[in-house]
């Protein structure tokens, strides 16, 4: 039907023939003459019907905006002062000899030759139309394209792509599973895989040596701006290998995408231990882009008079921060109180701060809580943190979590609104993992209770808190996008993992005896990585909403506006299924 792509329409064509299809993008009467903006997934050429044209001039006459069509027409340059430099086609134009309309089309939901800010709902709703605007359509192209990057990467290095089931059974940990009822078994439910990490480990130890699958994965959580109930994941996984070995896979991969797509010349990503990652970011997703960082005074504070620094700088669990903002000074009495109020959201009882207007006099220093501190410890904290004039410094005071968390999102709104960013792509490592937290008196894996512990049996059963994993997080620009682990091989040390989270041997039995027993079979060592590859294209196109990239997500209330799922089913599909559904009285 086409000889080729609307986009595609250059100098390339001059005084040839082109059949092109296509929406109409915008339609304009100039003097009697029609112009067509003729719009496809490769772009938008410009057609011209003269008046002389009559079948095909009162044919584009009665088009609108959305209208299908195809048209046929010689290429020519476009007229001195009228070139488009801004369109990839904008030399050329189509000189229309014959015109036919495919398919008519309702006035849109919203107009897509002047877009504006359209109700995310709205455009949802509308998903079909929505994606045929130029920026959605490109990122769902670039989304094609990196996958294919991807998959001759890791062809490249010998992995082998391997399908794993979807229809799985119920697991206990991580977050909730989406459940289906069985038809042919009674009162039996499958679940939806979370992620394919029993059955990537089980392919190890079936010999296949190295897997991947661009896997989708499903997850009954509450959703943000970067999260969705169903997911794509770039799964991997290797034996005979260690933590270097996927470590240095992953820092391949992910300095190529950003090679090719980001046009980046970085050659290098550095590794923060967990811990070390917590103490200067608060958060083990930092945005190393950002140059501002926490410094622990918890050893100036202890002696202090001061309630608020004091208390928590001599309690477990608890720590006092401060946070140089160079420059910081600039900041308004009012754009504080904001900043209060968002970590006041997050837990935090208030935004204690110094503005530094001039340190050769003691009246250079500004602040509501200046009166309670002592020369001594103000004099050092200056020094100890290379405080200037014009700097702004701020404090967190509290429980460890409350103050991990606020000022770690302190660090990434500041960066953000003060455009503090030195550099477009700062990605990093995380390693060093504890193996296990303590959440209401009882452990808990810190990734899943399949990752290898560093540590023996014994010292396991020791001191399991002390204990790290061979665990490690690849963060990109704040984003976490990919994680992953060594795994256990050994069948006595996943055991002794099971007994450490306090589940008895019938229940690992009932809920993992398939893989214990593969475990038994001759298990080779093997680790992986799962990389988001959402969040990935989400970076890479420049935006801050995955649903941006998916080509039809999910509201955060887990639903579909366009299909307007999930729906009801008829009572017949409910009886073959032998369930019942409970319905609150209203």
């Amino acid at each position: 039907m086409r000889t080729d792509f609307c986009g595609r329409i250059t100098e390339e064509y001059l005084d040839q023939e082109v059949t092109v299809c296509g929406w109409i993008h915008r339609r304009r009467d100039h003097g009697g003459v029609i112009f067509l903006d003729v719009r496809d997934l490769k772009g938008i050429c410009q057609a011209v019907i003269s008046p002389d044209n009559k079948n095909a001039f009162a044919l584009a006459d009665s088009c609108r905006s959305e209208y299908v069509i195809q048209l046929t027409g010689k290429v020519r340059p476009r007229p001195e002062g009228t070139v488009n430099n801004k369109m990839f086609t904008g030399k050329v134009e189509i000189d229309v000899q014959n015109i036919n309309l495919l398919n008519k089309a309702e006035t849109p939901a919203f107009p897509l030759d002047d877009y504006q800010d359209v109700n995310e709902d709205v455009r949802l709703k509308h998903r079909v139309l929505d994606l045929r605007r130029p920026e959605m359509n490109a990122r769902i192209l670039k989304r094609s394209q990196i996958v294919e990057y991807i998959r001759k990467f890791l062809e490249k290095n010998n992995f082998n792509e391997i399908e794993t089931p979807i229809l799985t059974r119920a697991t206990p940990e991580g977050a909730r599973d989406y459940v289906l009822p069985s038809r042919v078994h009674p009162g039996n439910f499958y679940a939806l895989p979370q992620s394919p990490q029993l059955f990537k480990q089980m392919l190890m130890m079936a010999g296949m040596d190295r897997y991947y699958q661009i896997a989708r994965c499903f997850r009954d959580e509450d959703l943000r701006a970067d999260r969705q109930p169903e997911f794509t994941q770039v799964d991997v996984e290797a034996s005979f290998i260690d933590q270097g070995d996927i470590i240095n896979l992953g820092t391949e991969l992910i300095l190529q995408l950003l090679k090719e797509f980001a046009d980046s010349k970085l050659e290098r990503i550095e590794s923060l231990s967990f811990q070390e990652s917590m103490d200067r970011f608060g958060c083990d997703k930092p945005d190393l882009r950002i140059p501002l960082e926490l410094i622990n005074i918890g050893h100036l504070a202890k002696n202090e008079e001061f309630k608020v620094f004091a208390e928590p700088a001599t309690l477990d669990e608890h720590k006092v921060v401060a946070l140089r903002v160079p420059g910081g000074n600039s900041l308004s009495r009012s754009q504080i109180d904001g900043y209060t109020d968002f970590v006041g959201k997050l837990g935090a009882k208030g935004l204690a701060y110094i503005k530094v207007n001039s340190l050769e006099s003691e009246d250079g220093l500004q602040s509501p809580i200046l009166k309670f501190l002592s020369k001594t410890f103000v004099n050092t904290l200056i020094n100890d943190l290379s405080v200037e004039k014009n700097d702004l410094i701020f404090f967190g005071a509290g429980s460890s979590t409350v103050v991990n968390l606020s000022m770690s999102s302190l660090i990434k709104k500041l960066g953000q609104d003060l455009k503090l960013y030195t550099s477009d792509w700062a990605p990093c490592w995380i390693i060093d993992f504890p193996m296990f937290e303590k959440t209401d008196s009882r452990l808990s894996a810190l990734h899943h209770p399949f990752t290898r512990p560093n540590s023996t049996i014994e010292e396991l059963k020791n001191d399991p808190l002390a204990v790290q994993a061979f665990a490690y997080d690849l963060v990109l620009n704040g984003y976490e996008i990919g994680g992953g682990s060594l795994r256990i091989h050994d069948h006595e040390m996943q055991s002794a993992i099971f007994e450490a989270l306090d589940i008895s041997k019938d229940e690992a039995k009932n809920k993992f005896g398939f893989l214990l027993d593969a475990l038994k079979t001759g298990c080779p060592p093997h680790g992986g990585i799962a990389l988001g590859l959402d969040r990935i294209v989400m970076l890479l196109t420049h935006t801050d909403n995955i649903r941006d990239v998916i080509a039809f997500p999910k509201t955060q209330s887990a639903s579909c506006l366009l299909t307007d799922a999930p729906n009801v089913i008829d009572q017949n599909q409910i009886d073959e299924l032998s369930i019942e559904i409970s319905k609150e009285d209203s």
